[in-house]
């Protein structure tokens, strides 16, 4: 377990009920939004395929073996969970001249559910968002779970990194650290990007924890980077007009917290100086990520789940549904509404 703190503030207190998620797979549902159509032809073949209990990286290499293509021209938008029933796109690059019957690939835990050709590869984090609908068993606490919901439909919740991001027991970022203090080596791009990415992950979150410990989750200070709705086009305002607090209340433009890296911030004034002073707190950390080539980027302070909606089955069980946007995590939503745990068997 990482020695650095890994307790964020929540939006609306601790929640006192609990919950069971993924006592099966079908229990976790998710369904990806591409955001666009294959156009129909081209050199990749978009497959659209419904797994479950199987890891996205282990399906895409089991198709590369099918098509006899190289591992490299099969591709996604994104990951899924493995304990889950998935339903996501797949990329493989594939002669025109040659036909495949892709329905035959799969199984009894793998479904093609459409072939499409398209002119362009399908790259990671190609996606406009997911769909979930989650089953939740031996809830204590049905009222609460209801109230928390109408409440965070119209609030939303704090955008944080969820745990799966930094790894079992913070492994990710605890490897994150090393690899920046040069007490760690890893020949895999992937992995140490991974892991790089679970620090500035960190960073995030404690930024974004310290501006609800703080009281500043719905204020803006002058000089704030504030991000349209929707979008991920940020601007500057120099003075924190009451317009613009209108605008936030209204939820047509959100706070936005550091991707930490190298370069200018963003934000100035006021705004600049309290999130020198937040990340300052960490400024090994925050050092080590500057000496790297990426650059400060921004993310929104808040989520906002689409069409959240609760179904009660019985006094301990009902299904949520709600969508998300590309990089935003269904566990943020989740800590706001119960304290949810899983079977020892799916954790991890």
């Amino acid at each position: 377990m990482t020695s650095l703190p890994t307790e964020f503030t929540y939006l609306n207190e601790k929640p006192t009920g609990s919950a069971v998620i993924r006592s099966c797979s079908e229990d976790f549902q998710v369904i990806e939004q591409l955001g666009f159509e294959p156009e129909g032809s081209g050199e990749h073949v978009f497959l659209y395929i419904r797994k479950c209990g199987e890891n996205t990286d282990w399906v895409a290499r089991q198709l590369a073996n099918f098509a006899q293509i190289s591992p490299r021209d099969v591709s996604y938008a994104g990951k899924k969970d493995r304990h889950a029933v998935t339903e996501q796109w797949f990329c493989a690059k594939f002669p025109i001249k040659r036909n495949l019957n892709w329905k035959l690939f799969g199984g009894d835990s793998i479904e093609v559910l459409k072939a499409v050709r398209h002119q362009r590869k399908l790259r990671l984090g190609t996606l406009q968002g997911n769909r979930f609908k989650l089953r939740l068993r031996q809830i204590t606490n049905m009222n609460e779970l209801q109230q928390r919901v109408d409440y965070v439909a119209k609030e939303g919740v704090p955008n944080y990194f969820g745990e799966q991001r930094f790894g079992r027991d913070y492994g990710n970022l605890d490897k994150g650290i090393a690899l920046l203090r040069g007490e760690y080596q890893e020949r895999q791009r992937n992995k140490k990007g991974i892991y790089i990415s679970a620090v500035r992950s960190w960073v995030f979150n404690q930024v974004l924890s310290q501006r609800l410990d703080q009281g500043l989750w719905n204020s803006i200070l002058d000089g704030d980077a504030l991000m349209l709705a929707g979008s991920q086009s940020c601007f500057v305002e120099d003075e924190a007009t009451d317009e613009l607090q209108q605008r936030l209340t209204d939820k047509e433009i959100n706070l936005t917290g550091p991707m930490w890296g190298g370069g200018d911030m963003l934000p100035n004034a006021a705004a600049e100086k309290w999130e020198q002073e937040q990340v300052g707190r960490w400024s090994e950390v925050s050092d080590l990520l500057e000496n790297l080539t990426l650059k400060q980027e921004r993310r929104s302070l808040r989520l906002l789940p689409q069409q959240l909606e609760i179904n009660v089955i019985n006094e301990t069980e009902c299904w949520l549904e709600f969508g998300l946007p590309s990089g935003a995590f269904a566990t943020s939503v989740l800590r706001e509404l119960c304290n949810v745990t899983q079977p020892e068997s799916n954790e991890g």
